[in-house]
């Protein structure tokens, strides 16, 4: 076991050396304001030659993971604090680690195995080189949890500015940081081994979704995405409610991480309602949602967030979106008449779901939706997805003339003589309501 361990120490050296000499060539200037180094936070982590004589090689390999975590992690990073991070020393701390981890599997191979079935996991059916990463997380997680909630505002306090109050505690860097290690050890682990590790993962996500830095929380979301991407409902157990709750209450965040926003409440409710369409958490995340759109309609990247992430919900309710019509469609057939070509398309996308889940029962907007893709396929002779544009209005208008007939056939007959609508006059004549849509 000694020699095991003594090979181990040698080999973390030989993998920190170029790691520590490619970090001490880097130029690095601490950001302005920033009362932190992050070079300085990283370094004492890579051991070297003149570690002691008898090192604690356990200890030695956790603050050699969360250093490769912290550098791995800025390959991604557009925050001050890690952009300085080259991408060859980001890519070669990553493969350090994942060599360290086949080498600590075959040294220590059994104890290994004996830790990560504590956690309900079939060691064999693990790579080796996530292994380690497993094995790690036990101690790891309420690490960083710890460092996160450290700069956190007290719910407690009453008054004053408790931003300033939290950062004068411990300056938020330090959460930062953690949260990206955070990140880049949840996002190791995939199905079918995550969900034996919710109960360690789920904890320090909520935390950073709970701190006040939208870039603490972008790490905690782009986390819980992948969560929901790998665990199943009967996975994240009584953590269900807790969570939505969480997606709600940060439903109006920054706009720097209102994609992550719409991605992971979508994600997450699908999961945890699936087969359930009037639960009450698809409402209050949909009202939330249409809030937060409502208050800036014209904001581009808000609207194609939304349009881009939001299908699985809308799938998930069915019939059920009826009731949000009143609030969906101004927004959307305003949408419509985007300058941009993404959002025409998307909202385009998003009307044909709408349309085969809820047949556009009882609504007053069959009409209004007619002209304004009429008007919409006139526009597109200047849109440079003119063609795709017009192919997706073609399959709405035969949509609508399948579902509502001759209420179809009253809005249309408005439109059907105008010389600019020709081909589309050509391609809806002749079609009967039996007309199927794939």
């Amino acid at each position: 076991m000694s020699n095991s361990y003594t090979d181990l120490h040698h080999l973390l050296i030989q993998l920190s050396e170029p790691i520590a000499e490619s970090l001490a060539k880097t130029n690095y200037t601490p950001p302005e304001g920033s009362q932190i180094s992050v070079k300085a936070l990283v370094e004492p982590l890579l051991p070297h030659k003149a570690s002691p004589s008898n090192p604690n090689v356990d200890a030695s390999i956790k603050d050699f993971a969360l250093a490769c975590a912290l550098l791995s992690s800025s390959h991604s990073a557009t925050h001050d604090l890690l952009s300085w991070i080259p991408e060859n020393l980001s890519t070669s701390a990553n493969s350090a680690f994942r060599e360290l981890s086949k080498a600590y599997c075959v040294a220590f191979g059994e104890r290994n195995a004996k830790r990560i079935g504590e956690l309900g996991l079939d060691c064999g059916s693990v790579p080796d080189e996530k292994r380690l990463v497993v094995e790690l997380m036990p101690e790891v997680m309420p690490l960083l949890k710890e460092r996160i909630k450290e700069s956190s505002i007290d719910k407690s306090d009453e008054g004053g500015d408790e931003v300033s109050a939290a950062s004068a505690r411990v300056p938020v860097g330090f959460a930062i940081v953690a949260a990206y290690q955070f990140r880049w050890f949840a996002t190791q682990v995939d199905y079918p081994h995550l969900g034996k590790l919710c109960a360690l993962v789920i904890p320090c996500a909520l935390t950073s979704l709970d701190h006040w830095s939208p870039d603490v929380k972008g790490q905690g979301m782009i986390s819980f995405i992948h969560l929901a991407k790998n665990v199943n409902a009967v996975e994240l157990g009584s953590y269900g409610d807790v969570i939505l709750d969480a997606c709600c209450q940060n439903i109006a965040s920054s706009d720097e991480i209102w994609h992550h926003v719409v991605e992971m409440s979508t994600l997450l409710v699908t999961c945890i309602q699936s087969g359930n369409p009037r639960s009450p958490w698809f409402e209050r995340m949909l009202n939330e949602m249409l809030s937060h759109l409502e208050r800036q309609p014209r904001d581009k990247d808000r609207r194609v967030a939304w349009l881009k992430y939001i299908e699985p919900l809308l799938s998930a309710v069915g019939l059920v979106l009826l009731a949000h019509f009143r609030r969906m469609f101004p927004l959307m057939l305003k949408w419509m008449h985007a300058d941009d070509d993404e959002t025409v398309l998307l909202v385009l996308e998003r009307i044909q779901t709408i349309l085969k889940l809820t047949w556009i029962r009882n609504t007053p907007y069959v009409g209004r939706l007619v002209d304004e893709l009429t008007i919409l396929y006139k526009e597109a002779a200047m849109k440079r997805a003119r063609e795709e544009v017009r192919m997706h209005i073609l399959q709405i208008l035969i949509l609508l003339q399948q579902c509502k007939g001759m209420q179809f056939e009253a809005a249309w007959g408005k439109h059907k003589d105008d010389p600019n609508l020709a081909n589309l006059e050509s391609s809806l004549s002749g079609r009967g309501t039996a007309t199927v849509v794939q």
